[in-house]
């Protein structure tokens, strides 16, 4: 009795101190990607709908930070520090001009470094003189000071800007708009500008803080007053400031254009679109953004789905692994993991995928591509989120089947 004892003893005290079943990471790495590896179009698919929702969000912030990029690289080049005065409304509220002595008298404010005016004439623009008056093109004449474009800090895709030389002849340059609508491609060439031909000597590139001179064609002052009996008076003057002193230069221009009516002149800061384009550049990011995490929630879902399939398919494995001693934290985890694997894939798809269309739209545009660190980390943390939360009820589902129902075929 004794010794039978001991023995009966002896085996339950081995038994009650055996040591739970564990699982080693790897090991549980290696599990879920069976999962994965025996149904490989499903886990294709599955891992498609979440790298499509990665690469719109991916693709969008990069998108939008190049956009952004590109137009604080044009404010750097281009410079804050320009001015434009206008004619505004006199003190009875009817239109203005700006005083002939407008332009010589800005000249006199200390921090002003360029001064540039440009006229309107009445006059059109036409490729022969074959073609109808009314067929303008939308093609403006204006009368411009030869300092324009270096006040502007423009450049020339052919030929050169006006000057003394030649601002007193039919002599026209072009901006890239009217060029384009000519079809004039070079210098050389001569267009019917009121009633005479005009030489072309030069063609503008894009005016990104003068875009209405894009669609002008620009003769000399002195040619306008010979040809076209204009005034003089200017309908608008640039103005290029100090930059540190660029609040306190706009502050007294009004006064020093128009002395007996303020009013009469509008002073603003052509920059000042350039940034608003950049903070609305930033607004849409937020829209898209929420488009695209739309569309990673709908990879989600497809997530569930799939993983609530392999529980089904899968319970007689999972009934014979609980039988062999997994716990059910252990079956819980391996579905767990296994949707984190396919997350995983899905989105270092996705974001190698947006990072290319972001490139790629970017060479299209002639921008730099800036690709955000947040949209790369963020694009694969937010996929390894849904996948977490989307695998946790499938893996709840596989630790509750019964051992011995799964085993049954229950």
């Amino acid at each position: 009795m004794t010794a039978g004892g001991s023995t009966k003893a002896a085996t339950v005290s081995t038994i009650d101190t055996a040591a739970p079943s564990r699982l080693h990471p790897s090991d549980l790495i290696a599990i879920g990607a069976v999962g994965l590896r025996s149904r490989r179009l499903r886990s294709a698919l599955t891992a498609a709908g979440i790298a499509i929702g990665i690469a719109a969000m991916v693709a969008v912030l990069a998108i939008s930070d190049s956009s952004r990029a590109d137009l604080l690289q044009s404010l750097d080049r281009l410079g804050t520090n320009l001015l434009t005065v206008s004619p505004g409304n006199t003190f009875r509220g009817d239109a203005a001009s700006l005083p002939e002595t407008a332009s010589p008298m800005i000249r006199r404010i200390g921090p002003v470094q360029a001064v540039a005016a440009i006229s309107g004439v009445e006059a059109t623009v036409r490729k022969t003189d074959f073609i109808p008056e009314t067929q303008t093109g939308g093609i403006s004449v204006y009368a411009a000071d030869p300092a324009l474009v270096d006040t502007l800090r423009g450049s020339l895709a052919s030929g050169s800007f006006l000057t003394s030389a030649n601002e007193a002849y039919p002599a026209v340059v072009l901006g890239s708009t009217t060029a384009a609508r000519l079809g004039i491609d070079r210098i050389g060439l001569a267009v019917w500008l009121g009633e005479q031909w005009f030489t072309v000597v030069g063609i503008l590139d894009p005016l990104q803080l003068a875009s209405n001179l894009d669609s002008a064609a620009l003769i000399g002052f002195p040619v306008a007053a010979g040809q076209f009996d204009h005034d003089g008076a200017a309908s608008t003057i640039y103005v290029r400031a100090d930059p540190e002193q660029v609040t306190a230069v706009q502050g007294v221009l009004s006064r020093t254009t128009n002395p007996s009516d303020p009013s009469a002149a509008e002073v603003s800061r052509p920059s000042d679109a350039l940034e608003a384009r950049a903070a609305a550049a930033t607004a849409f990011t937020a829209l898209f953004v929420g488009l695209g995490a739309v569309a990673l929630i709908v990879g989600g879902v497809g997530v569930v789905n799939v993983m609530l399939m392999s529980v089904l398919e899968r319970r007689s494995e999972i009934g014979l692994r609980r039988a062999l001693g997994a716990t059910r934290r252990q079956i819980a985890l391996q579905f767990v993991v296994e949707a984190l694997i396919l997350a995983f894939l899905g989105g270092v798809l996705g974001v190698t995928v947006g990072v290319a269309i972001a490139i790629g739209y970017a060479a299209t545009q002639g921008w730099t591509a800036v690709i955000p660190p947040v949209a790369v980390v963020g694009g694969i943390g937010a996929a390894l989120a849904i996948g977490a939360i989307a695998g946790l009820y499938p893996a709840a589902r596989a630790a509750r089947v019964s051992p011995t129902d799964a085993l049954r075929g229950v």
